[in-house]
C-alpha cells in the first residue's frame, strides 16, 4: 500500500513522540466530526494489534516512527520484515514486556471524513476499572473476540459494562479469522451467540465484522480471503456510524439543564469571589440567573473568566471561573443550576455498582463517594442482587467481590445533588473510595432515588441532650473497648462501670454476647455480619449517649474501618477507644468460653485471631494490658484517661 510521505501522527502524549500537542491537534480537527471509541474484550484478543495496524493502514504512522517500530519488532522476536503493530500502541513499557496492557492507552488520529479518539483498554479481569474508565467517555465500543475461543466470561462482562456506561453502538470485531481458516461458519456462530447474549443489553446497533488485524483483513479494505463477508470494513464503519445527537460534553448532562460543579473558590485581587469548575451540562451566558442547589440562593452571572480573557457565554465541557453579581454562600462541592431548572437532592438511592477491588464490599461498612465535585460518607445498606455475567441471572449475595456487578442501595451522610445515570452521566455517575487507603474500590451509576429519602424527616424534640446531661449531672460519653476474645474487655468494662456508678454516674454496658442474644441474634460471624453488628451497636450507643448516659461497649470489633465509623457517627469528642492489649497466646490460654479450642479443631471457621483478622488500633486513646497490671490498676488508668471527657 502506498504511503504518503508527510503525515502527522498523533500518539499518546506521554510517549513524547507526538509531532504536535493534543490541543494543537484538536484545534486542527475542530471542523471535523469527532468519534470516541473504546477497544475492549478478553486478554490476547488482539486489541493493541488492531489499533496499531489501523493507524498504519490509515497512513497515520510517519516514516521515522515506522523505522523505529520495525527495529523494536525485531528485538521482540518478530520474524523477517513483519511488524508487531501492538508495539505502536503499547510501546516498550515494562508491562508490554509481560505481553499485556494494564492501563488505558489513548490514541488520536483522523481521516478526511472524521477525527477519532480511541481508548485501548486492558483485557485482564483485574484491570476492569481501566475498561470502565475508557468506556465512560466513548460513543462506540469495539468488542474483540478471538475467533478460536468465541465468547468468554470477560467478553460478556465487557458487553454488560459497555451497556451500563450508556454506549449504544457496538462493533463485534471477530478477530484472528486467519487462525480458523477464514471459516464463515465460525464467524456466524459467534455473531448469533453474541446477539443472544445482548438481547437484554439495550444496544441500538450491533455490527459484526470479520477481521485478521495482524494481516489487515477488513480493516480498511475488504479481504479477498473472506469473499463471503459483505459488511463494512472497520474504517468504513467508524467513518459512517451515526454520532450522538449532542456533543459528548452535552451528553454528560442529558436533559438536566445547567450543571456547574464548583471545584474550588478563589478570591481575585479586586475582592471578587471566583467559582472554578467545568460546566458539565447546558450553556451559560452573562446575565443568567443561577441557583445554589443546597441552599436555594440565587444570583446573576456577572462574568465568565478564562485564562484567555472573559467570555460572553460558554458551552458544556469548558473550564471557567464564574463571578456572581453578589456574594452568596457558595463553597467547594456545591452544584449550580439555572434558577428555573433546580436539581434534585437525596441521601439514599439505588445504584448499579461495579466492584473494582480485591477487598470485599461489605454491607454497612463506611466508604466515601464522589459525585461530580461532591464528597460524602456512604454505606451499602442492601445488595439487592448480583448479575451473573455468563447467564445474566440475578443472584443473591451478602458481599461484593472483585469485578462483581450488582444492584445495591446506598445511604449517604448528607444529601447530594443527583440524577439517574440514564438522564445525566454527570450527575448519575460516581466512584466509591476506601476511607483508609483512599483507593477507588467501585464505580457506580445511580438508577433512581429511594422514596423513603423524601418520606422520612427528622423530628424536632423539645428535650435536648444538654437538658438530659444537666439532669444527670455529667456529660454523655461512649467508652469503646476493643480486643481479642478473652482479652478482658467485659471484665474491665464491668469494673469501670462499678467505679462510675459509685461516683453517681448514669451508665450502661453494651456487651457483645448480650447484644447478640437479642438485637443482633440474626447475625453470624462472617466479615459482613461483623460489620453490621458494629454498625448497629454504634447506632444504639449514639442514642444512649444522647440520653446523657455513659455507655461502655465491650466488643471485639476487629476492623479499624468499623471502629472509625463508630467514632465518626458518635463524634470524636464523645468517643474514647480503649485497646485491651492482651497477647493471643494468653487469650487462648484463658479461653473462658472454649472458643479457641473449637477454632483450633475447625469447629469455628471465623474466629478472630485464628482464622479471621484483628486490626489493632493505631493508636487508641487508652491502652490497658492485664499482663502487666491488675483490673484495679486498669480502672484507675481509665478514670484518669476519660476524666477530661467526663
Amino acid at each position: 500500500m502506498a504511503r504518503r510521505e508527510k503525515n502527522v501522527a498523533i500518539t499518546d502524549p506521554r510517549t513524547q513522540r507526538a509531532d504536535v500537542s493534543v490541543n494543537q491537534w484538536m484545534a486542527r480537527q475542530a471542523d471535523k466530526e469527532l468519534l470516541r471509541f473504546i477497544t475492549c474484550g478478553s486478554v490476547d484478543d488482539g486489541k493493541s494489534t488492531l489499533i496499531g495496524r489501523l493507524l498504519w493502514e490509515a497512513h497515520q504512522v510517519p516514516d521515522d516512527q515506522l523505522a523505529a517500530l520495525k527495529q523494536d519488532s525485531k528485538r521482540h522476536g518478530t520474524r523477517g520484515d513483519q511488524i508487531d503493530f501492538a508495539l505502536l500502541v503499547d510501546g516498550l513499557a515494562a508491562e508490554r514486556e509481560q505481553g499485556i496492557t494494564i492501563d488505558v492507552a489513548y490514541r488520536y488520529f483522523s481521516t478526511p471524513k472524521r477525527s477519532f479518539i480511541v481508548a485501548d483498554t486492558p483485557g485482564h479481569a483485574q484491570y476492569t476499572r481501566n475498561m470502565v474508565t475508557g468506556a465512560s467517555t466513548s460513543d462506540v465500543a469495539l468488542l474483540l473476540v478471538d475467533a478460536r475461543l468465541g465468547l468468554l466470561s470477560q467478553t460478556r462482562r465487557h458487553a454488560h459494562l459497555v451497556s451500563l456506561m450508556g454506549i449504544r453502538h457496538v462493533v463485534l470485531a471477530i478477530n484472528k479469522m486467519d487462525l480458523v481458516d477464514f471459516d464463515s461458519a465460525v464467524f456466524h456462530d459467534i455473531e448469533r451467540s453474541f446477539r443472544a447474549v445482548a438481547q437484554t443489553l439495550g444496544f441500538a446497533s450491533i455490527t459484526a465484522i470479520a477481521l485478521s488485524a495482524v494481516h489487515g483483513d477488513n480493516l480498511t479494505l475488504h479481504s479477498a480471503r473472506m469473499p463471503w463477508y459483505r459488511g463494512p470494513t472497520l474504517l468504513d464503519y467508524l467513518e459512517t456510524v451515526a454520532l450522538p445527537q449532542s456533543t459528548a460534553a452535552d451528553a454528560l448532562g442529558g436533559t438536566t439543564g445547567v450543571v456547574f460543579p464548583v471545584q474550588s473558590v478563589t478570591r481575585a485581587p479586586d475582592g471578587a469571589r471566583g467559582l472554578n469548575g467545568t460546566l458539565a451540562a447546558g450553556t451559560l451566558a452573562v446575565g443568567d440567573a443561577l441557583r445554589v442547589t443546597a441552599s436555594g440562593q440565587i444570583a446573576q452571572l456577572a462574568r465568565i473568566c478564562t485564562m484567555d480573557g472573559d467570555l460572553g457565554d460558554c458551552n458544556a465541557g469548558r473550564a471557567v471561573t464564574l463571578v456572581l453579581d453578589r456574594d452568596i454562600d457558595v463553597s467547594r462541592g456545591d452544584v449550580l443550576s439555572g434558577a428555573d431548572t433546580p436539581l434534585q437532592m437525596t441521601d439514599q438511592f439505588e445504584a448499579t455498582l461495579i466492584w473494582m477491588h480485591e477487598d470485599a464490599g461489605l454491607i454497612g461498612r463506611s466508604y466515601e463517594i464522589k459525585l461530580v465535585s461532591q464528597w460524602a460518607a456512604a454505606s451499602i445498606t442492601n445488595i439487592k442482587h448480583r448479575i451473573n455475567i455468563d447467564t445474566l441471572a440475578h443472584e443473591s449475595c451478602r458481599q461484593l467481590a472483585l469485578n462483581d456487578i450488582a444492584v445495591c442501595t446506598l445511604a449517604l451522610s448528607k444529601p447530594v445533588v443527583f440524577d439517574s445515570f440514564e438522564a445525566s452521566k454527570a450527575l448519575g455517575g460516581f466512584i466509591v473510595v476506601d476511607r483508609f487507603t483512599h483507593a477507588t474500590v467501585a464505580a457506580g451509576m445511580v438508577r433512581h432515588n429511594l422514596r423513603r429519602a423524601q418520606n422520612v424527616h427528622r423530628q424536632a424534640l423539645s428535650i435536648t441532650r444538654s437538658d438530659r446531661e444537666h439532669l444527670n449531672g455529667h456529660a454523655g460519653l461512649v467508652i469503646w473497648f476493643t480486643g481479642l476474645s478473652g482479652s478482658g474487655k467485659s471484665t474491665i468494662a464491668n469494673a469501670l462501670e462499678k467505679a462510675l456508678h459509685a461516683q453517681g454516674k448514669r451508665t450502661y454496658i453494651l456487651d457483645g454476647d448480650n447484644v447478640r442474644q437479642d438485637l443482633n441474634r440474626d447475625l453470624g460471624f462472617t466479615d459482613a455480619d461483623r460489620v453490621e453488628n458494629i454498625r448497629r451497636v454504634a447506632e444504639v450507643a449514639k442514642l444512649m449517649m444522647d440520653a446523657g448516659l455513659i455507655v461502655l461497649t465491650a466488643f471485639i470489633s476487629p476492623f479499624r474501618a468499623e471502629r472509625e465509623m463508630a467514632r465518626r457517627l458518635i463524634g470524636g469528642e464523645n468517643f474514647v477507644e480503649v485497646f485491651v492489649d492482651t497477647p493471643l497466646a494468653l487469650c487462648e490460654q484463658r479461653d473462658p468460653k472454649g472458643l479457641y479450642k473449637k477454632a483450633r479443631s475447625g469447629q469455628i471457621p471465623n474466629m478472630t485471631g485464628i482464622n479471621s483478622l484483628y486490626e489493632p488500633p493505631l493508636p487508641a486513646e487508652a491502652h490497658v494490658n492485664l499482663t502487666v497490671g491488675n483490673v484495679e490498676d486498669s480502672v484507675a488508668t481509665l478514670l484518669k484517661e476519660c476524666f477530661g471527657k467526663l
